[in-house]
């Protein structure tokens, strides 16, 4: 299935509400990708901007996410969803370059890079 860059400037904010964590396989090891890199998964809060509604993504990232705290806003890099399909069951695998913690009062928001991502190293079990 096709990669689809999310353009996060029209978001609204964003936040962890969950603080980064391993990713593991169903028998516990710690997931990576291409390069061998481990990959984490952070649950982060998107308000949408027009709205009320308030949505929870899991994103996964190569590399541990650096100085997150749970409720703190949060800017990402090159956020990416993936649709996937396995054995029946669908769903939706987020990944980006990085999640940073805003300072400041900055804006929570980058615009994706152009051009196709390589493949996730698989989907949510």
């Amino acid at each position: 299935m096709d990669n689809k860059p999310i353009d996060v400037a029209r978001l609204g904010a964003i936040r962890c509400v969950i603080a980064p964590e391993p990713r593991l396989t169903p028998e516990g090891e710690t997931r990576r990708d291409r390069e061998g890199n481990p990959l984490w998964i952070t649950g982060l809060s998107v308000r949408q901007a027009e709205g009320r509604r308030t949505d929870v993504v899991h994103v996964v990232t190569s590399g541990q996410p650096q100085g997150l705290t749970e409720g703190s806003e949060v800017r990402v890099t090159n956020l990416w969803a993936n649709d996937w399909a396995v054995d029946g069951r669908t769903g939706t695998t987020y990944r980006a370059d990085a999640i940073t913690p805003v300072s400041g009062g900055a804006s929570a928001s980058t615009t994706p890079a152009a051009g196709p991502r390589g493949k996730s190293a698989g989907g949510d079990a």
